[in-house]
């Protein structure tokens, strides 16, 4: 028996799924053995993902698993594009350095870590290839249940403060999710993306404004997620609170609220979706815009690494949702291909700079009395190592490498030369000024609003950084290279996505034009053979 090349497909979901369940086994004194199962989950991940990533560069068409081999509208269908795959390999890239940081003594806060992380991206793996809006219900569900643990995991007033409100939202969100589903499921009779798509054009005018209820409905429950103005007040507190590795993965889960949005907006509401057409774009506009001049605001006002690393993914969530709007409202491919790549650099980014912030504040002796703390909260005081860090080593000029690792992370964000970020806001600037179809008012003020962004990153984190690292007169921390080993491995993928400027962009601007052709999708999908259809190989 052979086993069919589209199989791979289901390995993102599988392998931590298969992961997370296999360490639920573990008595919780195996946490070097959990480790080492939960680094391979996120290594074997990467390498499939990278295969996934190649296969959808070469391929001119997408690539379909039907589950159960039943095929669409009636079974389960996953799909492969380029946006998914790339949301895929970003997922696997950031999903490493965190564990590895987390090596470093932050897995034992509490109980059950690494299978809630391998849940956390089995969650997140099946919301990117999904092609089903039921299935995205439950993989939306199982990555913010795993988050949920992930938040509340260690101890303090704070973290279980900010823990206890994000489950509320995120409960909430998903009301509006669930009741948004019902009505496009009641009004089109399918939940299948494509099916929808190909139906939306045809809808008449008494069922219409009931799908464009359901359709907003959703469109409110990701917004949350993704942290649009003004309905991301929880965020900062709730991303400032999670211990290091889960911020560092946090910084993609606004991403998901993006990617949804993205996915559905262009591929329901093209510009051959009849009456439909550009549906939410002014909201998006909108929305995003706010959230970026109150990410900014919040940069300005922010006082510690960790609340203004928050404000940064606001930032960047609300460039990516306006962009989103300015494409559905007729703006060219160049702008979505400009965003696709900012969406890469600045997440890589903002996952460093979540890892910075405990070494940056650091006092000596800080982690093994918080360690101290948690094991005893936990009742964990007879487990097979003391409150130290399991394995690593200290390493010399601690400042010096902090501050090359903070400052890249500065330009990146920032949007200055000769990092990546400065790439991909100079694309999305020129893309926005050679566009003619939407109003050049709004236009004109969402590039001074990107500007302006810029340069209260630039401030906000000068201040930060003179503040840590010149007018500080204690002793330089004690910095595992556990810790700073990832972060360095963050920053040398955003220099690799400067180098690989050009192929990176180009590889953005063939998916910008997959998701502006939605029948490419919808053609594909319905049309995907059923594997005991397939003609069968010659032994």
């Amino acid at each position: 028996m052979t086993l069919h090349p589209e199989h791979l497909m289901i390995a993102p979901i599988l392998i931590p799924f298969i992961a997370g369940a296999l360490m639920l086994l573990y008595d919780e004194r195996q946490r070097r053995a959990k480790l080492f199962v939960s680094i391979a989950s996120a290594a074997a991940m990467l390498l499939v993902s990278i295969e996934l990533l190649n296969r959808a560069k070469d391929s001119a068409s997408l690539s379909f698993y039907l589950l159960g081999d039943w095929e669409a509208p009636f079974g389960i269908v996953l799909v492969l594009d380029r946006l998914s795959a790339m949301m895929l390999l970003l997922t696997a890239l950031l999903a490493l350095p965190a564990l590895i940081y987390s090596a470093a003594g932050w897995h034992k806060q509490g109980q059950h870590f690494q299978s809630l992380f391998q849940f956390l991206l089995m969650g997140l793996n099946g919301a990117f290839l999904t092609g089903d809006l039921f299935n995205l219900f439950v993989f939306f569900e199982v990555l913010l249940a795993a988050s949920y643990g992930l938040l509340l995991h260690g101890s303090g007033q704070l973290r279980v403060r900010a823990g206890l409100h994000y489950i509320a939202i995120n409960l909430t969100a998903s009301l509006l999710f669930l009741l948004g589903v019902s009505l496009v499921y009641g009004v089109t009779g399918t939940l299948n993306m494509a099916q929808l798509s190909a139906h939306i054009s045809g809808l008449s005018e008494a069922d219409r404004p009931l799908f464009q209820t359901g359709a907003a409905l959703m469109g409110v429950a990701f917004l949350i997620k993704a942290g649009i103005w003004p309905m991301s007040f929880w965020l900062s507190t709730a991303y400032m609170a999670g211990a290091a590795p889960v911020a560092a993965m946090f910084a993609i889960m606004t991403k998901v609220g993006v990617y949804v949005v993205m996915r559905l907006s262009l591929l329901l509401f093209a510009f051959d979706s009849g009456p439909s057409a550009g549906f939410g774009s002014t909201v998006l506009i909108a929305g995003g815009m706010a959230t970026v001049a109150f990410g900014l605001l919040g940069v300005l006002a922010s006082q510690s690494v960790g609340r203004m690393a928050a404000h940064l993914v606001l930032i960047s969530s609300g460039t990516l949702l306006a962009v989103t709007g300015f494409v559905l409202a007729g703006a060219g491919g160049a702008m979505l291909a400009g965003a696709l790549y900012y969406l890469v650099s600045s997440t890589l980014a903002t996952s460093a700079l979540f890892l910075l912030i405990e070494p940056m504040g650091r006092e000596e002796g800080g982690i093994a009395a918080m360690l101290a703390l948690t094991a005893d909260a936990y009742g964990l005081d007879d487990v097979e190592d003391d409150g130290t860090p399991e394995v690593g080593f200290a390493i010399p000029g601690t400042l010096t490498i902090l501050g090359l690792c903070f400052g890249a992370c500065l330009l990146v964000l920032a949007g200055l030369p000769p990092l990546s970020g400065f790439i991909g806001k100079f694309a999305i600037l020129a893309a926005a000024l050679a566009q003619d179809s939407v109003s050049a008012t709004l236009v004109w003020a969402f590039m001074a609003l990107l500007l302006l962004s810029g340069l209260a990153t630039l401030i906000g984190m000068i201040r930060i950084g003179i503040r840590t690292f010149w007018a500080s007169d204690s002793t330089a921390p004690k910095v595992l290279a556990l810790e700073i080993a990832p972060v360095i491995l963050l920053i040398g993928l955003i220099l690799l996505l400067t180098i690989q400027g050009q192929h990176s962009i180009r590889y953005m601007e063939d998916t910008a034009r997959g998701l502006q052709n939605p029948a490419l999708y919808v053609d594909g999908v319905m049309t995907a053979p059923r594997m005991a259809d397939q003609p069968k190989e010659a032994p």
